[in-house]
């Protein structure tokens, strides 16, 4: 089933429809930072849309940090350059068949890099829902359960797991790739349910495939993903990697956390 935006999963433990954070107080046609509140927290958009940041020293650190969005409570027109990824998907993308990657997804237009590509959209599942649905799949089926993991600054560690296998959009097709052009940041709009949107890392030629790290690496750097080496046992769960980079891993990244037993 097609649906634009991630919609709540079948085991109701969370609503990404729901309303929970305050608007902003602005009454300008589109908010400016620090005066707004919602561009206060996170990454901020511009004229070009997202950026990625300088490349820090320390690598470690080199993870994306989120964005919020103005909120159908904001007093901000609807116009609000702080308005994006809830616009929804507004570039010509074509579902193609690969020649040996199944299904992928590319560009029919030029994608200047920052720009809002789509959404990852699906079922938002708790964990025991997500690690159930997860185990019951066959090692020959395909794997579409996304974990996000953010550490926030007290220590907590916040996951959301988006699953589109049943409900979702064509974010579902876009395949792996070691070196991916585009790259997936958390925008909150409404609640701390985030939608995760994924960016162009740089500029995209039309009939290009689209692609991003699955693990969750930023600007491509082996030491900023923190999957670990995965045991020899493993190996036979894992899926061959096709994406044909010059740094490739050769397998899928893997999340072993969704398949443990509880």
């Amino acid at each position: 089933q097609y649906s634009p935006e991630s919609v709540a999963g079948a085991d109701g433990e969370l609503d990404p429809s729901q309303v929970t954070f305050p608007g902003c107080p602005c009454r300008r046609h589109s908010c400016a930072a620090p005066e707004c509140p919602c561009l206060s927290r996170g990454h901020n958009y511009s004229s070009q849309g997202l950026r990625l940041p300088e490349q820090p020293e320390q690598p470690e650190f080199n993870f994306s940090r989120p964005a919020f969005e103005c909120n159908s409570l904001c007093r901000c027109g609807e116009g609000c350059q702080n308005r994006l990824v809830q616009r929804g998907l507004r570039l010509r993308l074509q579902v193609f068949r690969t020649r040996c990657k199944g299904w992928g997804v590319r560009a029919l237009q030029p994608i200047p890099g920052g720009s809002f590509v789509c959404e990852y959209a699906g079922e938002v599942l708790g964990c025991a829902e997500a690690q159930r649905r997860a185990r019951a799949q066959s090692p020959q089926e395909p794997n579409y359960i996304i974990a996000l993991r953010e550490h926030l600054h007290d220590g907590r560690l916040m996951e959301t797991f988006v699953d589109p296998s049943r409900i979702g959009n064509v974010g579902r097709f876009l395949n792996h790739s070691c070196q991916p052009n585009l790259f997936m940041v958390p925008v909150r709009v409404d609640s701390m349910v985030p939608k995760l949107a994924l960016f162009a890392a740089a500029d995209i030629s039309a009939g290009e495939e689209l692609s991003y790290d699955y693990s969750g690496r930023f600007h491509n750097l082996p030491e900023a993903s923190r999957e670990h080496k995965p045991q020899e046992e493993e190996n036979s769960l894992r899926k061959p990697c096709y994406c044909g980079a010059r740094t490739c891993a050769s397998f899928l990244p893997w999340d072993s956390s969704l398949f443990s037993t509880p």
